[in-house]
């Protein structure tokens, strides 16, 4: 009897271990079969930009010193740092006393020109021709007298009554003269070739020369008057009144400053992309409002120091809040994708062999794995080329270690963080 009832008491004990071993077995079983909690979010299309970024400093779109022409003391400045001048405008003055009397000395050897030329002009024949023409008057009568005493000695000398000596005189004094006459008209015959014209011409030369010099005169002293070359902003006046203005040595600095210029550099690996004509953004480092701008210079080679490529980004500015010298960051739209199929960067999970993919939940919260190709990636947004479509859902939390295939649990945190704002205790509940 003994020996049977321990045999009960045996199997009703087996009987209560297989009982609880299967129990637990299915309760671990619903364990591991628990759906994963997993956030997800859908599949868009929707306009995506590729951007080259970089930081850079402002530049003005234009800079000008204004440097004198002539060393003289500066009598007055009409412009200060920061005043805002226009082109043209008057902004300082040079001692200009002796300049002023240079001129007036040019004027008045112009109007002593002027006259002798007016004289010329009415003269009808020359002194030095009238002149000449006396000479040669002088000189025909002196050859006519010779050659009628040659003449009568010649005939005295025939009836022997004059020696032969007298006739060689007078022959020797026949040739003097005659040659004395010609001498005379080859002179004459010299200043008629010249002619008046010749010596108007003259005359209007010095009155020219005389005008050049008068022209020189007023060009030193228009450079005693220091005129804006641009519209602007006086950005700098190093001298004072009073002090030597020096040509080389600037008197005012003027700032055109209604446009900027961003110079950033940027990995020549990405400058293949960058070129004129593309806009882009220019943000303030201070923070303040974003500013649209245009590529205007995309540089031909790279820094061999930094190997990078420096970009200019010319911007409007109006009231002038940006200013030259200030950091900024600027991004440049290279390309841009209107109708891009795009998910967060919290949805891409490695995939094998250094590949990509995403999790894309069906409608009965099954998870797929799908291979993706990536494109543009801008901000926390990433174009995907294939692998998805707009409208599928793809886990951004909770993906890692979801299998294929694996059913999932979709949370939705907005509803979770409206619930346990709800269920917080008052701020003295205790």
């Amino acid at each position: 009897m003994k020996n049977r009832w321990l045999l009960v008491v045996a199997a009703g004990s087996l009987a209560a271990a297989c009982l609880l071993a299967a129990a637990c077995s299915k309760k671990q079983e619903e364990e591991t079969e628990a759906p994963a909690p997993v956030q997800v979010t859908g599949v868009t299309q929707e306009p995506i930009r590729r951007i080259v970024a970089g930081d850079g400093v402002l530049f003005p779109q234009d800079q000008t010193s204004v440097m004198p022409n002539i060393s003289k003391p500066v009598v007055k400045f009409y412009a200060n740092r920061g005043d805002h001048v226009k082109q043209g405008q008057l902004v300082a003055t040079l001692e200009s006393r002796d300049l002023a009397a240079a001129v007036a000395n040019a004027k008045a050897q112009v109007n002593q020109a002027a006259l002798n030329l007016h004289s010329v002009e009415l003269a009808t024949i020359p002194e030095s021709v009238i002149k000449a023409q006396a000479d040669v008057e002088s000189d025909q009568q002196q050859m006519d007298a010779a050659k009628k005493l040659l003449d009568s000695q010649q005939k005295l000398f025939e009836q022997g009554a004059l020696a032969g000596r007298r006739v060689d005189e007078a022959r020797v004094a026949y040739v003097s003269a005659k040659a004395q006459l010609d001498g005379a008209r080859e002179h004459l015959r010299a200043l008629n070739a010249v002619g008046k014209e010749d010596q108007i011409s003259t005359a209007r030369a010095q009155v020219e020369a005389a005008k050049a010099q008068q022209t020189s005169a007023e060009a030193q002293l228009s450079y005693a008057e220091i005129h804006s070359p641009k519209t602007g902003v006086v950005a700098d006046r190093p001298l004072y009144e009073g002090e030597m203005a020096v040509p080389g040595t600037p008197l005012l600095t003027i700032m055109d400053i209604s446009r900027v210029v961003a110079r950033i550099n940027i990995p020549q690996n990405q400058g293949g992309s960058v070129k004129v004509g593309q806009m882009a953004e220019v943000i303030p480092a201070d923070g303040g409002d974003t500013v649209p701008g245009k590529v205007t210079v995309v540089s031909p080679a790279t820094d061999a120091n930094s190997t990078t490529l420096q970009i200019w980004v010319q911007a409007d500015n109006p009231g002038e809040r940006l200013k030259p010298g200030a950091s900024v960051h600027v991004k440049i739209i290279t390309e841009l994708v209107k109708n891009a199929t795009t998910v967060p960067s919290a949805a891409i999970l490695p995939g094998e062999e250094g590949g990509t993919a995403v999790l894309v939940i069906d409608a009965n919260s099954v998870a797929h794995r799908h291979v993706v190709k990536l494109g543009i990636r801008e901000g926390d947004k990433i174009q995907i080329l294939n692998g998805c479509q707009p409208g599928d859902e793809v886990v951004v939390v909770g993906g890692l270690g979801v299998d294929d295939k694996a059913k999932v649990k979709k949370v939705d945190t907005t509803v979770q963080e409206s619930d346990d704002d709800d269920n917080a205790p008052e701020p003295n509940a205790k």
